[in-house]
This record gives structure tokens, sequence and C-alpha cells, in this order.
């Protein structure tokens, strides 16, 4: 896939960049003023090397773009393998000592079409295959508050009919509405926001456009993640993100028939991922 780069946006843009794509940016100072190839408490650090070796490349922020030639790239400042090369993708691992999840982007300007991955606070890791020698921006990030994996939804063992907020019961549909009534707080139903109906599953993202919705590419606690495929697509509700990027969901009717399950996936478009997520709030 194509990278997207835009030159020299820099910390600065991050908070404007990450409201477009739904995720809370971190304010932080100017990256000059602490970067010296140490992983100081406080910073989110690149290594050259996997398992956390080679030179460093320490940053107290979100970046949009490292810069990709020198001299105005960001470099791996310390010493060890590596040392001077322009970071942008030439890093293998990382050490998040911020307080935040960080996230890592395979494009520039936290654009999550393609792949991220989650970091989250105090972890040391190897970037997975994807990323490894292939990141392009980074952001620290709130993911949300996470929600209790459970099977609370009150039509359980109902294979027809219709719930009080118009879907038909024990459809993923139903769960999801419900869901987003009983645990986010809105009072969504099948007419929500003055649509003549949110139908069908594969029709959700569409009415949540007409109706001012936000629809992200990546996921939140709270969102409704939508499949798109098949003849009627799927919606879940998503519990909790984790730091791989892959996101916990509760759902009906999909591994059971009109019945509950939890399941770990990841975004995409296969017949298992959701590619879409539906935030209310």
């Amino acid at each position: 896939m194509p990278r997207i780069t835009v030159r020299a946006l820099g910390a600065l843009g991050a908070s404007v960049l990450s409201a477009t794509l739904g995720v809370l940016a971190v304010a932080a100072p100017a990256q000059a003023a602490a970067r010296d190839g140490i992983c100081d408490a406080g910073e989110f650090c690149y290594y050259y090397n996997s398992d956390n070796a080679g030179s460093i490349s320490d940053h107290t922020g979100s970046l949009a773009d490292y810069g990709s030639t020198q001299p105005s790239c960001y470099e791996f400042k310390g010493a060890g393998s590596g040392q001077g090369q322009c970071v942008k993708n030439n890093a293998a691992s990382v050490w998040n000592r911020t307080s935040n999840t960080v996230r890592v982007y395979y494009n520039s300007d936290y654009n999550a079409s393609y792949a991220y991955q989650n970091f989250a606070s105090g972890v040391k890791a190897n970037l997975n295959a994807t990323l490894k020698n292939n990141n392009a921006s980074h952001q620290l990030i709130s993911v949300g508050t996470n929600y209790p994996a459970k099977d609370d939804y009150p039509y359980k063992g109902a294979t027809s009919g219709i719930d009080p907020w118009n879907f038909y019961k024990g459809q993923c549909t139903s769960f999801a509405a419900w869901a987003v009534r009983s645990r986010v707080g809105i009072p969504f139903h099948n007419q929500y926001a003055g649509q003549a109906q949110w139908g069908n599953a594969n029709q959700w993202v569409a009415a949540a456009g007409r109706a001012g919705v936000p629809v992200y590419n990546s996921p939140k606690a709270g969102d409704v993640a939508v499949r798109l495929g098949g003849t009627y697509g799927h919606v879940a509700f998503v519990t909790s993100v984790n730091s791989n990027g892959t996101f916990e969901i509760d759902e009906y009717n999909y591994v059971y028939a009109d019945r509950y399950s939890h399941r770990t996936v990841s975004v995409g478009t296969a017949n298992n991922q959701f590619s879409k997520f539906i935030r209310f709030k």
C-alpha cells in the first residue's frame, strides 16, 4: 500500500489531526528540548534493533511525520547501531515510558487505514512484522474506558419478535442497540437521529453518516464495530482495545445463532473482522 506522507507537520499538528481520527492526543512540550538519545521517564523511545538494542530515538509527544532525509529528519541519537539514521521506517522495537498508550502507525499523519500497533504505558516490545522498519508516525492516545464483557441482553433465548427499540430480537443489531443504550447511555433505536431506519447491520455506517454520528477506521471502547460484507453485515459492541491493536467485542448471532459470544478480533474486511466503528459518544 502506498504511504501517505506530509512533511514537517511535527508534534504541533497532533491535536488537529487526532480530532479527525477520533483519538485523544496528548499535548506535549517541544521535542528538541529533551532529545538526547537516552530513554528517560515520560518519553516514548524507538530502538534501531529488536529487543530494545541499538541506537535510541526518544520523543516526549506525538509526531505526525519523522521526515525521511537528513538533515531535517528525526534521527536515532543514542550510541550504537543505527546512530544518525532517520527513524522513519528504521525502527524495530520500542519502550513506552509515557503514562499513555502510544500508537505507532504504518502511515504518516496518524492514518490508521492500513496498520498500527498500540503499546501500553511501561511496555518494552518489538514492532510486529507489519510495523518493523515501517513506522511513519506515532501518537499518544487514550483508548477509552473499558466495559466488562457480559451477556446482559434482556431477550436471551428469543429468536423472533421486535424489541422495544424496533430491531428483531436475538439479532446482532438488537444486542448492539441494547449495549449502546445500557452501557454508553445513548437512547439509540432504529429511528435514532431522525433516520427512517438504521436497518440491517451493513446499513448502519450510511445511517450514521446521514445522522451526523462519527464513523472511524479504528476502534475505541464503547464503539459499535461494523462488518460491511455479507448479505446483512454484522455489528458488535467494543468492550476494550488491546495494546497490540486487537480489540474485544460482545455480540449476538455470530458464533452461535441468536446467542451471545465474546471474541478478540482485529481491524480488517474478512468475515471475522470489522472495518468501521460508529462512535455514539
